[in-house]
């Protein structure tokens, strides 16, 4: 059985890999909730989250800073009142890589 994301760490990517293949790309997405991708260069995911106020936005924002900073892997935020959206892909590689996913997947369970 494979291993669910959240179990997963992300681990240090620095370059000399190469991004993810659309089709892994397509096969992560099925893990993720609500998660789009953002065709382009690079390529991104991204998610938007609604909260009754903005301190409940801020809220979610300081608990998903936590979990990036644990993973070593931090998404680009963007902060509108009470709505929070979020971009993940990996600068080191101007890709997506699996960090994206992991993170993606544990920015989730916060939400739960």
């Amino acid at each position: 059985m494979a291993e669910n994301l959240t179990e997963k760490q992300c681990v240090p990517c620095e370059g000399g890999v190469p991004p993810l293949e659309s089709d892994e790309v397509e096969e992560l997405l099925t893990e993720v909730r609500g998660w789009k991708l953002m065709e382009g260069t690079p390529p991104k995911i991204e998610k938007e989250f609604r909260f009754g106020d903005f301190e409940g936005a801020m809220k979610f924002v300081n608990d998903l800073a936590e979990v990036a900073e644990n993973e070593g892997h931090h998404p680009d935020i963007e902060i509108s009142y009470n709505v929070v959206t979020l971009q993940l892909y990996t600068h080191a590689i101007d890709g997506l890589h699996e960090n994206d996913f992991i993170l993606a997947a544990k920015i989730d369970d916060l939400v739960e």
